[in-house]
């Protein structure tokens, strides 16, 4: 939904290792690196489809966001709130974790944004970070979820199945966190064309 003239796009996924790499070899002819995609809620007012603009990363590693990028983001989407956002590589699924990461400030978490924070201030490149909500703070992922994604990004349905037949009481929660993960695919959809051309970059 991203791909268009002058933009690389790197899907995230399990592996940080790899992830990094790839960004460390783009990095060298980029303009700057933004982290766009789904995140999970931790501040209790945000619902399914809204979105973050990140002023700053916490967690693995911390750094603030290009303030002129954020701008630029909020004038393509102006219903984002901007706020602090968490990531250190995993999936916060636990509620009691969404909501003690919550009251530290964060607005939202994900597992990819500190690695490319990391990428551009390495290479000395603005940083962005555009997410749009898949879960509720008070939302607890069931296990499956847990498992989904393989390193590359994709979907583990292998042990998605295994995770199933070990856990069945938790296919009705599944089944609601997967609607709750489609409504945020379109909002984000939708994003990915409000934002434009160079991911709003250029109105910088």
């Amino acid at each position: 939904m991203l791909a268009g003239p002058g933009i690389t796009v790197i899907p995230g996924g399990g592996n940080s290792e790899r992830l990094a790499g790839t960004l460390a070899k783009v990095a060298a002819g980029a303009d700057g690196i933004i982290s766009f995609g789904m995140a999970g809620a931790l501040d209790p007012a945000l619902t399914i489809g809204d979105w973050v603009i990140g002023e700053r990363v916490a967690g693995d590693f911390d750094a603030a966001c290009d303030a002129q990028w954020a701008v630029a983001l909020a004038k393509r989407i102006p219903t984002a709130r901007f706020g602090q956002i968490h990531a250190e590589g995993r999936l916060i699924a636990c509620a009691a974790e969404k909501a003690a990461l919550g009251s530290t400030g964060a607005l939202a978490a994900d597992m990819e944004s500190h690695i490319a924070a990391r990428a551009a201030a390495q290479a000395g490149l603005p940083f962005a970070v555009l997410r749009c909500i898949s879960d509720t703070a008070g939302h607890a992922l069931p296990p499956a979820i847990g498992v989904a994604m393989r390193a590359d990004g994709g979907l583990a349905l292998g042990a998605v199945i295994k995770s199933i037949i070990k856990y069945p009481a938790q296919i009705p929660d599944l089944m609601r966190t997967i609607a709750g993960f489609n409504r945020g695919y379109s909002a984000l959809r939708i994003g990915a064309q409000a934002i434009g051309t160079r991911l709003a970059f250029d109105l910088r």
